[in-house]
């Protein structure tokens, strides 16, 4: 029942956020992605380790493909995201956890970034109220 509930929240969440919210929610996905690809790891869940590693692949591979290369800054992030995909993909060799907690600093970094820069935004759309 709870699990229901949370995914009807987390389907309106989605369905009314903006596009910077939408870019958050995708962070914060991938830092609790990570958090739980670790913690399998510790436990010796190699498989589910590497099927939450795929999610967090493919969260990156929806960041890449979202950016509007017109500006430099697109094209900044998505040399550090291709980076932050390699990083992952190396890790499936190496098994060293150094490199998940490399890529959870820089999402989590995204993450206060995001958050950030909405704020910036509300508060730029009610000062232009105001």
């Amino acid at each position: 029942m709870q699990n229901a509930q949370q995914q009807q929240y987390l389907k309106v969440q989605v369905e009314t956020a903006s596009p910077g919210e939408l870019t958050l929610l995708l962070y914060q996905e991938m830092v609790k992605s990570l958090l739980q690809a670790k913690q399998l790891y510790s436990q010796d869940q190699y498989e589910d380790t590497n099927q939450v590693l795929f999610k967090v692949r493919n969260i990156i591979n929806e960041l890449i493909v979202t950016l509007n290369m017109d500006y430099d800054i697109a094209r900044n992030l998505r040399d550090l995201y291709m980076f932050y995909n390699r990083h992952l993909a190396t890790f499936f060799i190496k098994k060293d956890v150094k490199i998940l907690d490399d890529v959870l600093e820089f999402a989590r970094g995204m993450v206060d970034t995001w958050k950030q820069a909405i704020q910036l935004s509300k508060a730029g759309v009610q000062h232009a109220k105001g």
